[in-house]
C-alpha cells in the first residue's frame, strides 16, 4: 500500500512537471510570435518611409533653369514646401521603425534567451529533485529488505540452535557452534534494524521538504517566470503604442507646414508675376486714322487727274489693309539665308528676334552669368598667386613657373568674358534707350485703356504706319532682320551699364518707403548716384529694382541712392508693389 501510494504521488508530481513544461514552452512560442509581429511591422515602416522618400525625390524640382524660373511662383514654393514636409513625415515613420527595432525588438530577443535559460533551470532542479526522493526510495527500500532479510535468517540460526541443543546426539562443541550462529544472524538482524530505522526517518525527511520545499519552491519560481514574462509582453504593447504616440507631435508639425504651404499661395501675386515675366514692352497702337475714299469722287477726266487718282490708289491701297505689329501674321517674310538660319537655331546672339522687354531681361541675364564667370575666374587667379608666393618663399614645395601658364590662360579667360560682358553691356543700353519712359508706363493700368491726347494719338498711328506698314501694303521684315545681322555683326561701341541715377534724383517730392533692406555684403559706392553701405546695415527701400540690379535705398532724409540687389536682402511691404502694367 505504502508503495503504490508513493508511486501515485511520484505520477502525479511527474505530471504536473509535463503540464508545467508545455505550458511554459507555449509561453515562451507566444512571445517569439509577439516579437515577430513588431519585426514585420518595422519592416512596413521602414518600406514605407522609403517609398515617401522616393516620392518626394522623385517630385523634386531639378537643377537647371526651370527651377529658378517656377520658384518665383506661389504655388510652386508651396508644392517643394509639401515636398519637404513629406520628406520630414518619412523621417518620422523611420524613427518608428529605430524604436520598435530598440525598445523591443532587441529587448523581447535578450529576454527570451534568458527566459529560456531560466526555464531549462527550474525544470531540471525539479527533475534532480525527483530523481533524488525516488533514489532515497529506492535505498530505503533496500534497508527494508536487508532488514526483512536478516530477521528472518537471525530467526532461522535460533531454531536451529535450539533444535540442536535439545538433541541428546548432537555434541556440545555443535551446540555452541548454532548459539554462537543464532547470536550473529541475532546481532545481524538488530544492526540491520537500526540501519533502516535510520535511514527511514532521514527519508520521512527528505520526503516532507521534497514535497513540502523544494518541490513547492520550483513551481513558485515557475509561476514568477511565467507572470514576469507576462507582464513584459505587456510592457512591450505598451511600448507599441507609445513609439507612435511620440512621433505625432512632429507629424502634425509637417502637417501643419503642408497646411501653412497651401495658405501661402497668392493667386494675385503670381500672376503678376507672369505679366512681369512675358511683358512684351511695345508700345500700345494708337487710334486708327479715317481714310476718305470720297476722293476719287471728285477726280476729273483729264489725263492728269487720271495720273494723280491712279497714284490716290496706290497710296490708299498701300493704307487700306494696315498691320498691327505684334499681332500681325507673318505670311510674306522674305529672309535671306543667314536670318533664317538665326530664326530656325536658337535666335540671334543679341536675342533681337525677342520683345524689349523680353531682351533687356536675356541681355540680363547673360550679363549676370558672365559677371558670375569672371568672378570664378578672378578666384582661381588669386588661389594661384597665393600658390605662387608660396611656391617663391618655399621653393622646396614647388616651381613658381610652373603656375605661370595657368595664370595666363586664366587672365586671357577673363580678358574675353569682360570683352563679352562690353558686348552685351552695350546691346542693353540700346534695348533701355528705345524702352518707353516710366512716365509713360505709370499711365497705363493693367488693360489698354482709350487715348485721350489726339496729338499723341495721331503720333502714334502714324509710327505705326511707318513702321508697320510698307510702300506696297504688306509687312516685311527684311530690312528689319537684315539690319538685326548687321547689329550682330558689326557691333557698336560699348557704352557704360552704369544707369543715369542723376535724372531720377531730380524729383523734389521725397518717395515713401516701401520697405526694408539688410545690407549682406559692405559697397563702397564711388559712382555718382550710389550710396556707400556697410556690412550688415539696415535701410529703408523707396524704389525696388526694375530689372536693371539696382535698388534705389534712403540712410535718412538727406542720404539716398543705389545699391545692388544682389548686394542686400530685401523686405518689401504687402502693399508695395504696384498695379500690372502694360502687357
Amino acid at each position: 500500500m505504502v508503495e503504490e501510494r508513493m508511486g501515485d504521488c511520484w505520477s502525479h508530481t511527474k505530471d504536473q512537471f509535463d503540464n508545467l513544461e508545455k505550458h511554459t514552452q507555449w509561453g515562451i512560442e507566444f512571445v517569439e510570435k509577439y516579437n515577430k509581429f513588431v519585426k514585420e511591422r518595422s519592416e512596413i515602416e521602414v518600406n514605407y518611409a522609403k517609398q515617401i522618400r522616393n516620392l518626394s525625390k522623385k517630385y523634386q524640382p531639378k537643377k537647371n533653369s526651370r527651377e529658378e524660373e517656377e520658384s518665383k511662383y506661389t504655388f510652386c514654393r508651396a508644392f517643394f514646401t509639401t515636398l519637404n514636409e513629406l520628406n520630414d513625415y518619412a523621417g518620422q515613420h523611420e524613427v518608428i521603425a529605430e524604436n520598435l527595432t530598440s525598445q523591443i525588438i532587441s529587448e523581447l530577443t535578450r529576454y527570451l534567451q534568458e527566459l529560456k535559460a531560466e526555464r531549462k533551470s527550474h525544470f531540471h532542479d525539479g527533475r534532480k529533485a525527483q530523481q533524488y526522493i525516488e533514489s532515497s526510495w529506492k535505498q530505503l527500500e533496500s534497508c527494508k529488505r536487508r532488514f526483512e532479510r536478516d530477521c528472518k535468517e537471525a530467526d532461522r540460526a535460533q531454531q536451529y540452535f535450539e533444535k540442536m541443543d535439545a538433541d541428546i546426539n548432537v555434541t556440545k562443541a555443535d551446540v555452541e557452534k548454532a548459539r554462537q550462529q543464532a547470536q550473529m544472524r541475532h546481532q545481524m538482524a538488530t544492526d540491520s534494524k537500526n540501519e533502516y530505522s535510520s535511514y527511514l526517518q532521514k527519508f520521512n525527511q527528505e520526503q516532507n521538504d521534497h514535497y513540502y520545499t523544494i518541490i513547492p519552491n520550483i513551481f513558485q519560481k515557475l509561476q514568477d517566470m511565467e507572470e514576469k514574462r507576462i507582464e513584459r509582453i505587456g510592457v512591450c504593447m505598451k511600448t507599441f503604442a507609445e513609439v507612435d504616440r511620440q512621433v505625432l507631435p512632429i507629424v502634425g508639425k509637417c502637417l501643419d507646414g503642408m497646411t501653412t504651404a497651401a495658405e501661402s499661395i497668392e493667386p494675385k501675386t503670381d500672376s503678376k508675376q507672369v505679366v512681369e515675366a512675358y511683358k512684351s514692352g511695345f508700345e500700345p497702337p494708337g487710334d486708327v486714322e479715317f481714310e476718305d475714299y470720297s476722293q476719287a469722287m471728285k477726280r476729273t477726266v483729264s489725263e492728269n487727274s487720271l495720273s494723280n487718282s491712279k497714284e490716290g490708289k496706290e497710296k490708299s491701297s498701300s493704307k487700306s489693309k494696315p498691320k498691327l505689329w505684334p499681332f500681325i501674321k507673318k505670311n510674306k517674310i522674305t529672309l535671306n539665308s543667314h536670318v533664317r538660319s538665326l530664326i530656325e537655331g536658337s535666335g540671334p546672339e543679341d536675342f533681337s528676334h525677342l520683345p524689349p522687354e523680353q531682351r533687356r531681361k536675356k541681355l540680363q541675364g547673360k550679363i549676370d552669368d558672365l559677371n558670375k564667370d569672371i568672378h570664378k575666374e578672378m578666384d582661381q587667379r588669386d588661389a594661384l598667386t597665393k600658390m605662387k608666393d608660396v611656391y617663391v618663399k618655399n621653393p622646396q614645395m614647388g616651381d613658381p613657373a610652373s603656375v605661370d601658364p595657368r595664370l595666363a590662360e586664366i587672365g586671357q579667360n577673363i580678358e574675353k568674358l569682360q570683352a563679352e560682358v562690353q558686348k552685351f553691356e552695350g546691346w542693353l543700353a540700346e534695348v533701355e534707350e528705345k524702352m518707353p519712359s516710366k512716365s509713360d508706363s505709370n499711365r497705363r493700368s493693367g488693360f489698354y485703356e482709350a487715348q485721350s491726347n489726339t496729338a499723341v494719338s495721331n503720333n502714334c498711328a502714324q509710327d505705326r504706319e511707318r513702321s508697320l506698314s510698307s510702300p506696297d501694303g504688306s509687312y516685311t521684315e527684311e530690312q528689319n532682320s537684315e539690319t538685326q545681322v548687321k547689329a550682330i555683326i558689326n557691333p557698336n561701341t560699348i557704352p557704360s551699364t552704369m544707369p543715369d541715377f542723376d535724372e531720377e534724383f531730380d524729383d523734389d517730392d521725397t518717395l515713401p518707403t516701401i520697405g526694408t533692406c539688410k545690407a549682406l555684403y559692405p559697397f563702397e559706392g564711388h559712382n555718382e548716384g550710389t550710396i556707400a553701405v556697410a556690412e550688415g546695415e539696415l535701410l529703408y527701400v523707396i524704389e525696388e529694382d526694375k530689372g536693371d540690379g539696382w535698388t534705389r535705398v534712403r540712410r535718412n532724409e538727406e542720404e539716398e541712392g543705389y545699391v545692388p540687389t544682389s548686394y542686400i536682402e530685401v523686405n518689401l511691404e504687402p502693399n508695395a508693389k504696384g498695379a500690372m502694367t502694360y502687357i
